[in-house]
């Protein structure tokens, strides 16, 4: 088989694999309720898969570039386990003076993230990517970032201590979640605010139907 065939072969077969994925339920490649939540809130019929993929805490580039990688590597990990499906993949970083917050080791460091927050603004952004596989491989479809900027009120030590020992913060990435107890940490918000949720449904939405229109 020359060059051309082996193209022509492999075009193919991703065609006939979205052609399927059509038909079929979007799976969310992650762990995380939160956006679960949303995509059922929205009505998108899915299911649900977790990632194998290893989050490393060093990152030396853009901030919505590794947002955006990591969520391409779960959306692709999973699409090469799940054929002929969607597979939808996300992750949200917090930013605050150019640093990375992820989701805390334990108590002690979200904490120290939460008074990194305190009267101040920082940036949510969450990568999102799309892709789809026939058992053998996975095509990256579509990736973005989407970032959201939120503003805390200034927290006495009383009331970050308070909010640890809830535990909401432990696997939350910048220790808070809008959606809970941390909404009462929030002073303003610009952006979306499913974005710092852990989804941004408008952009999701558009890059499936994208897909669903696809050829």
């Amino acid at each position: 088989m020359g060059n051309g065939e082996r193209r022509t072969a492999a075009t193919q077969t991703r065609e006939q694999t979205l052609e399927v994925a059509r038909q079929r339920p979007l799976v969310l490649a992650s762990a995380s309720p939160r956006r679960a939540e949303l995509l059922r809130q929205a009505g998108l019929a899915f299911e649900l898969r977790y990632p194998t993929v290893v989050e490393t805490r060093a990152w030396a580039g853009e901030p919505a570039a590794l947002a955006r990688t990591r969520a391409e590597q779960k959306a692709e990990s999973v699409a090469q386990e799940v054929p002929e499906r969607f597979v939808l993949g996300a992750d949200t970083i917090v930013v605050v003076d150019g640093g990375i917050l992820g989701k805390p080791s334990g108590p002690e460091e979200a904490g120290e993230m939460l008074a990194a927050l305190s009267g101040r603004w920082h940036r949510v952004i969450t990568g999102v990517a799309l892709a789809a596989g026939d058992g053998e491989q996975a095509w990256l479809l579509e990736s973005d970032s989407v970032s959201t900027e939120v503003s805390f009120r200034e927290l006495t030590r009383a009331e970050i201590e308070a909010y640890v020992a809830t535990g909401e913060p432990l696997d939350k990435a910048g220790a808070y979640g809008i959606q809970g107890r941390g909404a009462l940490l929030v002073r303003e918000i610009r952006g979306c605010y499913c974005n710092v949720v852990g989804l941004p449904l408008s952009r999701v939405g558009e890059m499936l139907g994208a897909a669903a229109n696809d050829g």
